[in-house]
């Protein structure tokens, strides 16, 4: 397990990351729909959608696969507007729910309004609408699923959401921004050195993550509307492991500056770290993260001899020692607390490997919801009903996700095959 602790360590600290990819690259999902249950929704083709040069009840029907608690009734050809949709043929099929829609052709661009109907008591759920240019098509798509979703599912979709990651092409190092699905990727950052652990600010404006362009590991915040980039940790040693609190304005981070590596507060426009963890001689404390409601961090400490998670009061451990979270394995690390503060993610040992778990907060409950056997860098969705991490399947190394539930697999992989780092970025004011 040392042997595992100091590699994980030398990969967020040290490590050349070896990750290629083309810039343009799409990421393409493989939806198992053998390992998921869910809500069947049918969603019929929309009316007049031909015409437009974006399918959208495949962005719709594609999201919708990755929800974690929904899935696609088969439709075949079938074609469906607002007037006239028969919600008892599909009833009778056994969907649970009807999705319906137009597109209509206006000037630029167009109008598309779909309508939601419980299939059960035929009762419509609500109409939406969106005008959209060409261009806007799949961000209109995946606001429809969000629509959908909230709807059958009384929470928020996380469709609209974005994504970000490290891979690499040509030598060059490259700090991904993609929409939820992997599509759209744009290039943040390129680099001759490796980029590491990206983590989205509150806003979702703004990236932290870690450069070694210096020769050593050094923190900074990319803005992402202006491209700006401000070095926040260039301290002697190990500068590592972002993490943003809840209301934007302080960065707990990683640092050595005063021997082994312990967390620290850093305010997010720059100023003097705050030390917050208290370990003494060799011991590591690193990958913290905060709950939604700022009061609380969670991170990774090998005080007990091999790595566990503890938690701590936001003002550090000179307000209250940190508490061991994790018992059931003989190594647990990464942790990530949903947004909605009631689970938390975790990479942890089982045999033949390391997989990603989920633990209920409140009761304590743990389970393994991957299939692999290299899982790393947890990160929850928006909604906190999808968790996403890096791993390997097949010699390739992969981003993949499960339900929180783990009955639903998928897997995003690059044609590089060396994606990893995950950041699923939160609702956008």
């Amino acid at each position: 397990m040392k042997k595992r602790w100091s590699f994980i360590l030398n990969t967020l600290v040290l490590s050349h990351i070896a990750i290629a990819t083309q810039s343009h690259a799409q990421l393409k999902d493989t939806f198992d729909f053998g390992s998921a249950q869910g809500l069947p929704v049918a969603t019929t083709h929309f009316v007049g959608e031909s015409s437009a040069p974006v399918n959208i009840t495949d962005i719709i029907r594609s999201d919708l696969s990755r929800s974690g608690g929904l899935v696609n009734f088969p439709v075949g050809g079938a074609t469906a507007g607002l007037e006239g949709a028969n919600v008892s043929e599909w009833s009778s099929k056994g969907a649970a729910a009807l999705v319906v829609g137009n597109v209509t052709a206006q000037g630029a661009g167009y109008q598309i309004t779909l309508r939601v109907f419980d299939a059960k008591t035929k009762a419509s759920l609500g109409d939406f609408t969106q005008n959209v240019p060409a261009s806007g098509l799949r961000g209109a798509g995946h606001k429809m699923a969000d629509f959908i979703y909230e709807k059958l599912m009384n929470k928020r979709g996380a469709f609209s959401t974005r994504l970000s990651y490290v891979d690499r092409v040509n030598g060059k190092y490259q700090l991904l921004i993609s929409d939820s699905d992997g599509e759209n990727s744009n290039i943040a950052l390129n680099s001759n050195e490796p980029i590491i652990s990206p983590s989205w600010s509150p806003s979702g404006t703004q990236v932290a993550y870690v450069s070694f362009e210096q020769k050593k590991p050094v923190v900074y915040i990319h803005d992402l509307p202006t491209g700006r980039r401000t070095m926040i940790a260039n301290y002697k040693g190990n500068n590592s492991a972002p993490a943003w609190s809840p209301d934007g304005q302080t960065l707990a981070l990683a640092l050595s500056l005063e021997g082994s590596t312990q967390i620290f507060a850093v305010p997010a426009n720059g100023g003097t770290p705050k030390r917050l963890t208290r370990s003494t001689g060799t011991v590591i404390d690193t990958e913290p993260t905060y709950t939604p409601d700022g009061t609380q961090i969670y991170f990774t400490s090998d005080r007990g001899g091999e790595p566990q998670i503890y938690k701590m009061p936001a003002q550090g451990e000179d307000a209250a020692p940190a508490a061991r979270v994790t018992f059931k394995g003989a190594y647990s690390t990464s942790p990530r607390v949903s947004p909605d503060g009631e689970n938390m993610a975790f990479i942890s040992h089982v045999a033949g490997g390391y997989q990603t778990h989920v633990m209920n907060l409140k009761y304590g409950d743990v389970q393994s919801i991957s299939n692999t056997l290299r899982d790393e860098s947890p990160t929850f969705a928006a909604n906190g009903q999808v968790v996403m991490y890096s791993t390997v399947k097949g010699g390739r190394q992969v981003l993949a996700a499960s339900s929180i539930d783990g009955r639903m697999q998928q897997e995003l992989p690059l044609p590089s095959g060396k994606a990893r780092f995950p950041a699923w970025g939160p609702f956008m004011k």
